[in-house]
């Protein structure tokens, strides 16, 4: 952000033009604000879908927590990948 001006130093015409120019610039900063907050809606509309289809499971609800103790502790093969 730029320092604020002496404002007793400018003319009216630059007063305007600075007027016009954080004016323009507030414009852009809040279309960019809205456009961040749609996408921020559609990822969590997004989040939302996949619970309900899963009905609220997480990922480790899916997995078999013992064999992949096994597995880390080096008790157990890794499952095949094929």
């Amino acid at each position: 952000m730029e320092p604020f001006p002496d404002l007793a130093s400018l003319s009216h015409d630059d007063l305007k033009q600075l007027i016009d120019d954080l004016t323009k610039e507030e414009l852009e900063v809040s279309y960019r604000r809205r456009i961040l907050h749609g996408r921020i809606d559609l990822l969590r509309a997004e989040l939302q879908a996949r619970l309900q289809k899963t009905g609220g499971e997480g990922v480790f609800d899916t997995v078999d927590m013992d064999k992949l103790a096994a597995i880390l502790a080096g008790k157990a093969a890794p499952p095949n990948e094929g």
